[in-house]
């Protein structure tokens, strides 16, 4: 079967779309994994505000890489169409594939991190929770009748007594 000059120049842009795509995908990990470990670091060193701006930051990365993955699928399809039995070059071919090992590498990384962090915040939390405890039992006031409270037991004001 010959394809047309048309069908051909349709195939390579639908590849170097993806191509694009692919690797804007990549970078956007990269830079999600930077924010995941840099988060780590303020985790362990208990600084809630730059905790709180990673925060921010990594809700804006990962929908950034919800909306591109929603542009990706539609291409990836159309990719997948015209790359079975295609006269596309292997090594374009290569070239895609690698991209998309590369990128669920990063992304088994993205999890692991991620799944650190949250361990790390957990066990933070827990420490703030046994300080708060500590705390509290280490009031001496605690259980004690304020010498305010039973000032007035009659009912009466002091105002209005005088």
């Amino acid at each position: 079967m010959e394809l047309t000059q048309a069908q051909i120049e349709e195939r390579v842009a639908v590849l170097k779309r993806f191509r694009a795509l692919l690797e804007q995908q990549r970078n956007k990990f990269r830079e999600y994994l930077h924010v995941l470990e840099c988060q780590q670091g303020k985790i362990e060193v208990d600084d809630g505000d730059a905790l709180f701006a990673h925060t921010r930051l990594e809700e804006q990365i990962v929908s950034s890489i919800e909306n591109l993955q929603k542009v990706i699928e539609p291409v990836q399809s159309m990719y997948n169409a015209v790359a079975f039995g295609s006269s596309l070059r292997e090594e374009d071919k290569t070239s895609v594939q690698k991209m998309q090992s590369e990128l669920a590498a990063l992304q088994k990384k993205v999890l692991v991190q991620n799944q650190q962090n949250q361990n790390l915040l957990k066990l933070h939390m827990e420490q703030i929770k046994k300080q708060i405890a500590e705390v509290h039992r280490a009031n001496p006031y605690l259980g004690k009748r304020s010498v305010y409270a039973g000032a007035n037991s009659a009912g009466g004001s002091f105002i209005a007594e005088a």
